[in-house]
């Protein structure tokens, strides 16, 4: 995306927090594995996503006062050694270039402007990113500096900028929407490679090498999320990761997997019959499935919540299920159907959002209903990604073959 993106995500920002305050994001860096290996680095994604850069430990800091806006990025100095071992860091060129940001600053510089904007401008008000997703687990470079910061400055008030930079994030722009909209053609290509290569007796494991090759030929760096491939009884565990048990001749096959596009993401679910033809049981499930997803669909728009959706899905679910025999009252349908319908879409595979906002249009939703029967050993879950729209919505991933007509024509190819 262009640099004016980036401007115009941040004045929106700015528009939402309050005058003389100081914000205060980080893009962290990759922590250690083990001896002196690092994972991958990725950006913390609000640092990205009102930024556009993708680099380790810089900082951003914006200032608000009655009269205007100051935007600095703090870099770190060039280190001609170290950049013969690991690549040239960023520079202050580079950081204008991609954000817009004219002032840059060295990062062995913070301290001592950060002193200088809080003992001189007497700030009383610092916004950080300090999401955090359960108690006890590891703390970020924010809540870390959080401490730090309140430990310096204890009249100084920390507020929370993860909710106004979510709400921004939950509706995408057009050029939000072409980054996905690439993220789920390379997974379509991925998805057909691998059903080209199923035939009983190999292992999930090959089979989801197929979709990592198609990703790296087509120039992706990274996926959404751990790839799951999952066959037989395995497919009945919705986070299976093991991926190296062998497929069975009358298996289903659940994929459950999405490319990553400048960081954008796909995230895509088909199961299919091993051999190419579903057992009459194998359909029947899989086309109560397919109806509610066809059902929630419809019911997509603007106004609607994510919970109304599951409400829908739990309804098509359960009646189906009743007809089949498989429960004997709606309630059972929980022991079956085991989460929710989906989930926002976008920088983060769960995406952030607000509970309980309504959807609206520009914002990015996944479609996932599923049936888990573990003791048929058949688990069927189907997703399609959905743009909400100004009347209704539109299938990302509608090209993707879904119907038992058309997966079956597939495998006759």
């Amino acid at each position: 995306m262009v640099q004016q993106h980036y401007v115009g995500r941040r004045a929106q920002y700015f528009e939402q927090i309050q005058m003389e305050s100081v914000t205060i994001l980080f893009a962290g860096e990759a922590p250690y594995k083990s001896a002196d290996e690092q994972y991958k680095f990725t950006p913390n994604r609000n640092f990205y996503y009102l930024t556009g850069i993708d680099a380790p430990k810089l900082i951003f800091m914006g200032i608000k006062t009655d009269s205007k806006i100051e935007e600095y990025i703090f870099i770190e100095r060039e280190n001609p050694q170290l950049a013969r071992w690991i690549g040239a860091t960023v520079t202050a060129e580079e950081v204008t270039q991609k954000s817009g940001i004219q002032t840059t600053y060295y990062l062995d510089e913070f301290t001592s402007v950060l002193s200088r904007v809080f003992d001189r401008r007497k700030f009383k008000i610092c916004y950080l990113d300090l999401e955090r997703q359960q108690w006890g687990g590891s703390e970020s470079v924010a809540l870390v500096f959080a401490q730090q910061l309140q430990k310096q400055y204890p009249a100084v008030k920390i507020e929370n900028a993860w909710e106004m930079i979510a709400k921004l994030r939950m509706v995408k722009s057009d050029a939000e929407i072409d980054e996905i909209r690439k993220a789920i053609s390379v997974t379509k290509q991925g998805i057909e490679v691998m059903v080209r290569a199923l035939l009983p007796g190999k292992t999930e494991n090959e089979i989801e090498a197929y979709f990592d090759f198609t990703l790296k030929q087509a120039g992706v760096s990274d996926f959404a999320f751990p790839t799951i491939c999952a066959t037989g009884k395995n497919a009945t565990i919705l986070h299976y990761n093991k991926n190296n048990d062998q497929l069975g001749r009358e298996d289903l096959i659940l994929f459950d997997l999405g490319a990553q596009v400048n960081y954008y993401n796909a995230d895509i679910s088909r199961t299919f019959p091993v051999n190419g033809k579903f057992t009459k049981r194998q359909q029947m499930i899989y086309e109560i499935v397919l109806s509610a997803m066809k059902a929630v669909e419809q019911a997509t728009k603007p106004g609607v919540t994510l919970q109304a959706l599951n409400d829908v899905a739990i309804e098509v679910l359960a009646n189906g299920c009743l007809n089949i025999g498989l429960i004997d009252n709606i309630e059972q349908i929980h022991d079956y159907y085991i989460h929710s319908i989906g989930h926002h879409l976008g920088l983060d595979t769960h995406d952030v959002a607000l509970q309980h906002v309504p959807l609206e249009a520009g914002m990015v939703i996944t479609n996932e209903p599923g049936l888990y029967i573990e003791e048929e050993g058949i688990g069927i879950r189907i997703e399609d990604d959905l743009l909400v729209t100004a009347n209704g919505c539109e299938n990302l991933s509608k090209d993707i073959i879904k119907t038992v007509t058309d997966i079956e024509a597939f495998f006759k190819k």
